[in-house]
């Protein structure tokens, strides 16, 4: 009888573990943000001066979504995971989403190899890109 109960913890332990193994969530925090729009012309400006931000941002591949949890919470689904990129100066990982309002855009989080590995989340959209500085947690 103790045999089996022992068994039975084992494998309860097991399949909590595993459970958590296949559980893929992310969390950063932002430290700045800077925004690069289109003007009229269709010609892309400056980029506005960096504020500093202190906001949560989490990865869920569970969920197949990215939160960045601004005043706004701004939730992007996933509808496709890009390869893995890497090359003498970034890893790339990116993502096709739609955002709040269904509008397509891309997200990816890059590590600048030469910077300290310092990671950054840029949001692609059409005629604009957000750029967040981002540390892991």
């Amino acid at each position: 009888m103790n045999i089996i109960r022992t068994y039975y913890i084992v494998f309860l332990f097991l399949g909590i573990g595993l459970q958590q193994s296949y559980s893929q969530s992310y969390r950063f925090r932002t430290s700045g943000l800077s925004v690069l729009s289109k003007n009229e012309k269709g010609k892309w400006g400056e980029w506005s001066k960096l504020d500093l931000v202190n906001l949560s941002v989490i990865l869920d591949t569970d969920k197949n979504r990215i939160v960045v949890y601004s005043q706004e919470i701004q939730l992007f689904n996933i509808t496709d995971y890009i390869e893995r990129e890497e090359n003498d100066t970034d890893i790339v990982y990116s993502f096709i989403c739609k955002d709040n309002d269904g509008v397509d855009c891309k997200l990816s989080i890059i590590t600048r190899k030469k910077q300290d590995y310092r990671k950054q989340l840029y949001i692609n959209y059409d005629n604009r890109i957000i750029v967040y500085n981002i540390f892991s947690l």
